[in-house]
């Protein structure tokens, strides 16, 4: 299993790291909180007055439309009651004079309206610029901000007080272990990329947000990628958990067995595992190769392919059978002594 590795400044504010909070959260000052630095409540004010001046404008947009139309109905009917007026018939001087009085009441409104409009769009686009200049203030003056964080989180060298251990030294096998070292680079390698995934999920997630609730303006790809970008991710990083020994174990009586008793047991249990694996190869291969044969979409607007998630389904079980197979080589070592 992989330890932490011991880095310089490990653990201590990183300009990377920084920059990042600013560009995926910064209009709520988690750059500034990572920092630990109480600016950071600036932005928070800021940010609500533009949540709040979206909805303003969203209504009022609203109050316009609905305004609009009652003045342009109101107008509709001023001729015909003039008409009614002109051919003298029963009445009809009230009505033009309800008609009138009608039409004021709509212009009134509607300009009402309006002004009410422009007044939510103008604290609006202050509200944002100041939001603006302050996240670009913070760009500029970040490199600044990390350094003086890492000063004042003065810590002594994680080296100098205890050892910290690092990657497991490979351990001295004897053939044909060798032959499956590169099946565990591999599941390695796939594992900490589709790991990588998840920081394209906060990013997505971050624009619908935005783009939902403060442009008034939602996607409908946004949870259907992700959906399926998190489907591919789970697949592909099975074998990286087997490899690691990251998933969820009952160990009531396996972890009270010796290494050697740990490995039988293993050797004996992996009979379900290739089991269960071969049945999901197999199957993931035919619900890929359908998906492949029919050009199967989703039923949104989107309309997106689906044999690429489906074909994540055998190569997902493909690398957790190598990546069984390699455990169940060294398992097989393991209890034949041939190991250490």
């Amino acid at each position: 299993m992989h330890r932490e590795r011991a880095q310089r400044g490990a653990g201590r504010p990183n300009l990377f790291l920084a920059y990042l909070f600013l560009v995926t959260a910064g209009f709520l000052g988690m750059h500034r909180f990572y920092l630990k630095s109480r600016w950071g409540f600036i932005f928070i004010p800021l940010f609500i007055a533009v949540l709040w001046t979206g909805a303003q404008v969203r209504d009022g947009r609203e109050a316009v439309s609905l305004s609009r139309s009652q003045a342009e109905h109101a107008e509709r009917l001023l001729p015909r009651a003039k008409a009614d007026v002109g051919a003298s018939k029963e009445g009809a001087a009230d009505r033009l004079a309800r008609a009138e009085a009608d039409a004021t009441v709509a212009r009134d409104n509607l300009a009402a309206a309006a002004h009410g409009l422009e007044r939510a769009n103008n604290i609006g686009r202050i509200a944002g610029l100041l939001l603006g200049l302050a996240l670009a203030g913070d760009a500029f003056l970040m490199p600044g901000l990390v350094r003086r964080a890492r000063e004042r989180e003065v810590q002594p060298n994680p080296t100098e007080t205890h050892p910290i251990v690092t990657d497991v030294p490979a351990t001295p096998v004897k053939m044909p272990l060798a032959a499956f070292r590169p099946v565990d680079r591999l599941v390695k390698v796939t594992g900490e990329l589709v790991a990588y995934w998840s920081v394209l999920a906060v990013m997505a997630y971050y624009y619908e947000v935005v783009a939902r609730f403060v442009f008034n303006s939602p996607t409908n790809w946004v949870h259907e990628s992700m959906f399926l970008m998190f489907g591919i991710q789970y697949m592909l990083a099975g074998a990286y958990a087997y490899r690691d020994e990251t998933h969820v174990r009952v160990d009531i009586v396996y972890s009270h067995l010796s290494e050697r008793g740990r490995a039988v047991c293993d050797i004996i249990t992996s009979a379900f595992f290739f089991l269960f694996t071969g049945t999901m190869l197999v199957t993931g291969w035919r619900f890929a190769s359908d998906a492949m044969a029919v050009g199967e979409r989703s039923f949104t607007e989107w309309g997106i392919q689906y044999w690429p998630v489906k074909l994540a389904i055998p190569f997902g079980a493909a690398l957790l059978l190598l990546q069984g197979l390699s455990r169940l080589m060294r398992d097989i070592a393991t209890a034949l002594g041939r190991i250490g």
